[in-house]
């Protein structure tokens, strides 16, 4: 009788597998930081050295040689004084709250308005919409030199269509008095695309049972519209303004095209004055130009931490 040799079997999974076979998972966390990376490299690149530069920029003293050279003083918080003593500053921040608020303001109410009546569903209601965004799509130089042969003392449509009412010529862009209203004028029409096409989202979301539960108790439109839109787009609303916010305070190619700031700085913000103190001199400051351009990131940030506190508080209740 022949003896057979038994073949050691190969141990299973339950049984515990070989150290030479057994493979160690990959981590999530790696393939986590993977995809993270060029994300983060890019806002190392693009976001964070620039800032970094212009902080830098506004606590030196900067000169055209020393900017080439790199062997700028540091002059801590000069320049932020210069700005502040400068008599330019107080119309310059006034002038910035106001572009900001006023155009804040009719851009979201316009666009709300435009967003409500889009939302009934009628024959061409996806043509007019598309037709809104035209100012949106345009080049920002073609809407602004748009907007200055419109308004042109002499020979702009604006003017010739008060003349055959019988109103007399207004200096729109030539005038003290009337230069930050067209600037305004021109940033409100350029924004209210913008609101319409988020608003007109957010309507979508809202469900129509509860327009058609309100219409049975009697509510009519304007009841239905400030208790059920109105409230239920706040959140909507907020990331638009914000947005709008953000994107108002650094305007500079409508106002530079238009008006250039002036005349006698009636229509200079913080944008365009950081861009004259910086490359609209023979003498650049550098410096005062890059502070003033910090104070535009400081406000946009202060508003921002705003939106996430009162996010935040929101979702806590």
């Amino acid at each position: 009788m022949t003896q057979t040799t038994q073949v050691p079997r190969p141990r299973t999974d339950s049984e515990g597998a070989a150290p030479e076979t057994r493979r160690r998972p990959a981590s999530p966390q790696w393939a986590a930081w993977a995809f993270l990376a060029p994300v983060t490299l890019y806002l190392l690149l693009f976001y964070a050295y620039p800032l970094y530069r212009n902080i830098d920029l506004s606590l030196r003293h900067y000169t055209v040689r020393s900017f080439v050279r790199g062997d700028a003083p540091f002059t801590g918080l000069d320049n932020y004084r210069k700005i502040f003593d400068d008599p330019t500053f107080a119309p310059a921040l006034l002038h910035t709250v106001v572009f900001t608020a006023v155009c804040l303001v009719f851009q979201y109410a316009i666009g709300l308005a435009l967003a409500v009546f889009f939302h009934q569903n009628f024959r061409l209601s996806a043509t007019l919409r598309a037709l809104f965004l035209v100012p949106w799509l345009l080049p920002l130089i073609v809407s602004a030199s748009t907007w200055s042969w419109m308004l042109n003392s002499d020979s702009g449509i604006v003017n010739a269509v008060l003349h055959a009412v019988g109103i007399a010529p207004v200096n729109w862009l030539t005038s003290p008095s009337w230069s930050l209203t067209s600037v305004i004028i021109a940033n409100i029409w350029i924004g209210v695309p913008f609101n319409l096409v988020v608003l007109h989202s957010g309507l979508q979301s809202i469900p129509t049972s509860l327009y058609e539960a309100a219409a049975l108790d009697g509510a009519n439109a304007w009841q239905r519209f400030w208790r059920i839109t109105f409230p239920l787009l706040r959140p909507v609303s907020a990331i638009t303004l914000l947005l709008g916010l953000v994107y108002t305070l650094k305007v500079f190619d409508i106002i530079w095209i238009m008006t250039k700031g002036g005349p006698a700085d009636s229509s200079t913000t913080f944008a365009t004055w950081s861009y004259q103190l910086g490359f609209g001199n023979l003498l650049p400051a550098f410096g005062p130009g890059a502070a003033v351009g910090n104070l535009l990131v400081l406000a946009a940030l202060v508003f921002g931490l705003v939106y996430v506190r009162a996010q935040r508080k929101q979702a806590l209740s």
